[in-house]
């Protein structure tokens, strides 16, 4: 008598091999960088940045790459936030220092910020108006350029003498529109 071979095979469960079963500690563990991430968020909206940075440091060493670059991103401004509070100045010369050194370097924003901090001030402050103009010229904003030198020609005539032997407004000296506003027609 032949026996016949059942299929058991067939019958049976097939498991996934460990490596494709969803890991209940890689879930857990991306929901705590999830949960740290969004604290570190939150300490950053709340001003704490010092809090944040650490949080963020926290989060760089078990996050995926892609939040590894949101908090690089984070932590260099937050940073940058705590390097703006220690600014303390004494006079808006002092105000006006610090944005051409950030012209200087090329921080164009920040200069900006400071320059139109001092008029916020001093609306008076023909310098900031002067040192607004040198910065749009230096990057390539001719109208506002003029309309700046305009203001501080207005609100100081000495700014015009200024501005004819100033080299960073090279770029603006094929511009006729520059040349009448320093250069006017006595009537």
């Amino acid at each position: 008598m032949k026996q016949e071979a059942k299929p058991t095979a067939a019958g049976r469960k097939k498991t996934p091999p460990p490596a494709a079963r969803p890991s209940s500690q890689s879930s857990t563990a991306s929901a705590a960088v999830s949960q740290q991430y969004q604290a570190a968020v939150q300490f950053v909206q709340q001003g704490k940045f010092d809090k944040a940075i650490a949080a963020f440091e926290k989060v760089l060493s078990a996050a995926p790459p892609e939040i590894c670059e949101r908090c690089r991103m984070y932590i260099q401004t937050c940073r940058k936030q705590l390097d703006n509070k220690g600014l303390a100045f004494g006079t808006p010369e002092e105000r006006y220092d610090y944005a051409v050194s950030q012209i200087n370097a090329g921080d164009f924003e920040e200069a900006s910020n400071q320059l139109k901090g001092i008029l916020a001030d001093d609306p008076g402050a023909d310098f900031a108006y002067y040192g607004l103009a040198l910065l749009h010229a230096i990057t390539g904003k001719s109208q506002d350029c003029l309309d700046s030198l305009t203001q501080a020609i207005g609100l100081n005539p000495k700014n015009r003498l200024q501005a004819r032997s100033d080299n960073d407004f090279q770029s603006m000296v094929d511009d006729p529109r520059f040349t009448e506003l320093l250069y006017p027609e006595l009537p």
